[in-house]
């Protein structure tokens, strides 16, 4: 098993009541996820075997369940099935050093929320973990209001300051995705696997210049800039009110 190749900068701060399972055979890894989220401020159970994971996962007190995918015995897609089919809806990020499209499926088909493949940076395992635990309860909004932006999802459109925005697919796609994330490190990864829906390089251009028209639509003169570049992690969404 490879090592995680990076480790955060110790800048985010979790909700301190948070609980997690770590549900992960790797040992070395999983002290090490262990003591970077609990670093964090996370309390953090870690289960070493699928049946362990199973029987845990299944505690109505739980704000997120991380998973891997291969583990001896139960492995982490049946875990995911008997949470859902006990209508627990806890979300669930599920780890692999299984990269293939195929596989990615199949962990959200069996009702995980979200795939990180191995080798990962802890940076980004902190993205995603922050992204999940405070995913927005009622998906269903249709009218998304941060600061003095303001999208719907209906029609289509932006507003800011009373002033129109016409953006296109990728755009709006791009917008609400860190419009439903103020404040949170968002990783060019998460980008390119929930908005292009495939896999290039971290550093692929293309979200850089649709970020970039974004800019210059959504921060008209005087206003200030709403998505901030975090060098070498990825981008923020600042509200400006």
């Amino acid at each position: 098993m490879k090592p995680l190749n990076a480790h955060h900068d110790g800048s985010h701060v979790s909700d301190p009541r948070r609980r997690i399972l770590l549900v992960e055979d790797d040992l070395e890894m999983a002290n090490e996820i262990r003591g970077d989220l609990t670093d964090q401020g996370y309390e953090v159970r870690h289960a070493a075997t699928g049946q362990e994971g199973a029987a845990e996962a299944l505690d109505g007190s739980l704000d997120l369940v991380i998973v891997d995918r291969m583990l001896p015995g139960l492995d982490g897609l049946s875990i995911i099935e008997q949470l859902r089919d006990a209508k627990r809806q806890t979300p669930v990020l599920v780890l692999s050093a299984l990269g293939e499209v195929s596989e990615r499926v199949r962990g959200l088909k069996a009702g995980g929320d979200d795939y990180l493949t191995k080798p990962f940076a802890l940076t980004e395992l902190a993205a995603r973990v922050e992204a999940l635990l405070r995913r927005p309860n009622d998906s269903r909004v249709t009218v998304l209001h941060v600061g003095s932006l303001s999208l719907d999802l209906i029609e289509r459109t932006a507003m800011r300051n009373g002033r129109q925005i016409e953006l296109l697919g990728k755009e709006f796609k791009l917008l609400e995705y860190f419009m439903r994330r103020p404040g949170q490190l968002v990783t060019r990864t998460m980008l390119l696997e929930h908005i292009w829906r495939c896999h290039f390089t971290p550093q692929s251009n293309p979200i850089d210049v649709h970020i970039g028209k974004m800019r210059r639509k959504i921060d008209a003169s005087g206003e200030p800039t709403l998505i901030l570049s975090v060098r070498g992690q990825g981008f923020i969404f600042s509200p400006d009110a």
